[in-house]
């Protein structure tokens, strides 16, 4: 068994997989770097694992398809004797105003929670064996803010991340003592991934209205959110069943107005 700690990493080729993929690699992690399409990319983010002195795997794989997990996990265990850390970033949607009701299909749903939910549970199911057998392992979900406010990219990607916010808590439940698992729930992120389902005119408009809109004036970069996601793995030693928010103050709402009255 390999002494550096192993992360699998889904959906890791670009964006926020790839920038905690590349984070792991340089706390002393062997990763798996997963994807479905992008190989080119993927190999790009292994590379840069590499450069940081990690053994990495290139592992294609839907995480809808359960065999596809375990099998990505066998090959973990198979390298290295360990898994440690798994992020569930893989994810799915279809870009759809909401009033368009007649824009999603029930299959763009089940589409959409296969990837999302379904093939979260199916690769926490898929590493929990080995981290029970060494008796310690970390879990994050890579949520969004539309399972919490409800606005996102399509109605079926908002619900989703809603269930995965709420499965966070029950596998919280029965993964303890031994295995703890959280959730980070990004606001708007700047990645290609945005900026292709919306098109680059939309892309600005929005990135513009969300700076001045946010408290805290910053939209997220990839690097923001994947540094939160691998502070829950590597050092959020007594936290397991939460979901932060992590959206630079948008989930607070627009400031009331002064009611009037003394401030003592």
């Amino acid at each position: 068994m390999t002494e550096r700690k192993v992360a699998i990493v889904t959906g890791s080729a670009t964006g926020v997989g790839a920038a905690a993929a590349i984070m792991l690699a340089a706390r002393g992690c062997n990763v798996v770097v997963n994807y479905t399409r992008s190989q080119a990319e993927a190999e790009e983010t292994a590379a840069a694992c590499r450069a940081r002195g990690a053994d990495t795997i290139v592992f294609q794989a839907d995480v809808a398809d359960d065999g596809a997990c375990r099998a990505m996990a066998r090959a973990a265990a198979d390298r290295w004797g360990r898994i440690d850390y798994l992020i569930n970033n893989a994810a799915r949607t279809k870009f759809n105003p909401y009033p368009q009701l007649e824009g999603v299909s029930k299959q763009d749903f089940l589409d959409i929670y296969a990837v999302n939910v379904v093939g979260a549970y199916q690769m926490v199911r898929a590493v929990v064996p080995y981290m029970k057998q060494q008796g310690a392992g970390a879990i994050v979900n890579d949520s969004s803010i539309g399972g919490v406010t409800g606005i996102a990219s399509s109605i079926p990607y908002a619900a989703s991340k809603a269930a995965l916010n709420l499965m966070t808590k029950s596998l919280a439940h029965v993964l303890a003592p031994e295995i703890r698992i959280n959730a980070v729930v990004p606001g708007m992120i700047q990645t290609r991934w945005l900026k292709g389902g919306l098109g680059e005119e939309q892309y600005q408009a929005m990135l513009d209205a969300q700076t001045q809109a946010l408290p805290l004036k910053k939209v997220a970069t990839a690097e923001d959110i994947a540094r939160v996601l691998v502070w829950f793995l590597t050092d959020a030693e007594l936290i397991t069943g939460e979901t932060l928010i992590v959206d630079s103050g948008i989930h607070l709402g627009k400031l009331p107005p002064y009611s009037g009255g003394d401030a003592d």
